[in-house]
């Protein structure tokens, strides 16, 4: 099934994968680029896609506050 999800801003497409990286890193998920996401659990996809969206919205919230 082919993923719903586009980039809006295509000039961001690499630095959102870039922190997905880095989030799955964090989250102890060496090699993330390689790895078959189809043999992670839906609790470790979960969590890289939800720690990518509350750093979104921290991002968001301080360009919004001029900080």
């Amino acid at each position: 099934m082919p993923s719903r999800n586009r980039v809006v801003v295509p000039e961001a497409r690499q630095a959102l994968n870039q922190m997905k990286t880095e989030i799955a890193n964090e989250l102890g998920l060496s090699n993330y680029e390689q790895i078959d996401k189809g043999t992670l659990t839906s609790r470790q996809n979960g969590y890289v896609g939800g720690y990518m969206t509350k750093r979104l919205v921290e991002m968001a919230e301080r360009n919004m506050s001029g900080k």
